[in-house]
């Protein structure tokens, strides 16, 4: 299974060794935990999802306060695709959070959620999607993705009698695939001119997002062509839009960690067999912190958005929000070699074969330690790419031991697959 595509062209990486001292850090952050989680696979066995809630939402409030602190009118709207799960959304929710949505489904599940700010956004909306969100008009905001949505939103919204506010989605890749989210910003006059004829719909902002960032640049860049395009409008056009939604990628704070294999050094071999002496080659792209994010924002908005402008900023969080609320957890059922073992649980879990190219350390909670075991840690499924790592940290490795693979929580629990076998139950780690 490929890795999943990043929403518009992806900065160049600058790529930086991953030191041991940074690795060791962060596993002792989770050894100090580990009786909760060792507790856990007691009581409810494993695999698992284990839940963080205590993590979740201590996430939520440093987003929060991180821009509270340089905008006084921002509304944050977590993308429910990152992590799907009714718990996560429910406590997001209870935390105040609007919800982003991309299906219909997702929208069921927002509206079940009683969150009481929506925006859905996504390419081909279907007639059964456009109705659902014009039926609950008050709540959902549609961010429209092409001149034919406007045209199909219309013909819904009039047979139904309503009015419904939307957005206007603008494409931030326009070669390549990427070119499939939103329309040209060129086009935005266009765009609104067309959107005047409707009697049913109603402009009310505008909304682009940008995905896998590790810096703010991409989004400061977007927004300086956008002060350009919105100069260019009547101010009466300008007036109408109420809000701008810069949309999420924010990358967490740990920047993102590399085997070696997902370097540009690396896709140019065959690592099937990667040799022990390589386990240790592990690499980072630096991140931002959300600080940076959002004061970089806020100040692009203030210097190039038209200053007769009186809108409020909208911010779709995932990955930020839900990588540090859910981990895994499996348990060693065959020990092959000192350097290979099988564990219960399969990479279905998380939907495709990450840990071929990410990294995160794999934990021995059951003998732990700082040492860290060059060691083959494969999955129970019959394919040779379920793989959850080349070491593990700990002193020994035996059948029955639990192993953790921490802050698992973005794109792998609803990524997850019924392949071969099911994916793992979800449980809610004690608090520590």
């Amino acid at each position: 299974m490929e890795k999943p595509s990043r929403d518009a062209a992806p900065q160049a990486p600058k790529i930086l060794p991953l030191s041991n001292a940074e690795v060791s850090s962060f596993v002792t952050r989770f050894l100090h935990r580990g009786e909760s989680f060792l507790e856990t696979a007691r009581s409810c066995g494993s695999p698992l999802y284990a839940f963080d809630r205590s993590a979740l939402h201590n996430r939520i409030l440093d987003f929060q306060r991180a821009f509270a602190r340089v905008m006084a009118n921002v509304d944050t709207y977590y993308a429910i695709k990152s992590n799907n799960h009714p718990a996560i959304v429910a406590d997001v929710v209870g935390a105040g959070l609007g919800l982003d949505v991309s299906s219909g489904t997702e929208l069921a599940m927002a509206l079940t959620s009683k969150a009481e700010r929506i925006v859905f956004s996504g390419p081909g909306k279907t007639a059964e999607e456009l109705q659902a969100a014009v039926a609950h008009s008050a709540r959902v905001i549609v961010h429209l993705d092409s001149f034919g949505e406007l045209e199909r939103l219309e013909r819904v919204a009039a047979q139904a009698g309503q009015r419904v506010r939307v957005g206007i989605r603008l494409c931030t890749g326009e070669h390549g695939i990427w070119r499939k989210f939103g329309i040209s910003p060129d086009d935005l006059g266009r765009f609104l001119a067309r959107a005047e004829t409707c009697e049913h719909v109603d402009v009310c902002g505008l909304q682009f997002h940008l995905s896998w960032n590790t810096d703010p640049s991409r989004y400061e860049q977007f927004i300086a062509r956008l002060g350009k395009i919105l100069r260019s409008l009547a101010a009466p056009e300008r007036s109408r839009l109420s809000f701008i939604d810069v949309g999420g990628g924010y990358w967490p704070p740990d920047g993102e960690w590399l085997q070696f294999a997902a370097t540009p050094e690396g896709r140019t071999g065959d690592h099937e067999d990667t040799p022990a002496a390589d386990y240790r080659r592990r690499f980072k792209q630096e991140a931002s912190s959300i600080d940076e994010f959002a004061r970089s924002i806020a100040e692009a908005l203030q210097t190039h958005i038209p200053a007769d402008m009186k809108y409020r900023v909208f911010v779709e969080p995932g990955r930020w929000i839900c990588h540090e609320a859910m981990h895994i957890l499996v348990t060693v059922v065959d020990r092959k070699n000192d350097d290979l073992v099988i564990v219960d649980g399969g990479i279905n879990a998380v939907g495709w074969e990450r840990y071929e190219s990410d990294y995160f350390p794999v934990i021995n909670l059951t003998r732990p330690g700082l040492t860290e075991q060059p060691c083959l840690v494969a999955g129970s499924l019959c394919t040779p790419h379920d793989i959850w790592g080349y070491s593990y940290f700990g002193e020994g490795i035996e059948v029955g031991d639990v192993l953790l693979v921490p802050n698992q929580g973005a794109y792998t629990y609803s990524l997850r697959q019924h392949f071969i076998k099911p994916p793992p139950e979800v449980v809610v780690l004690r608090d520590t």
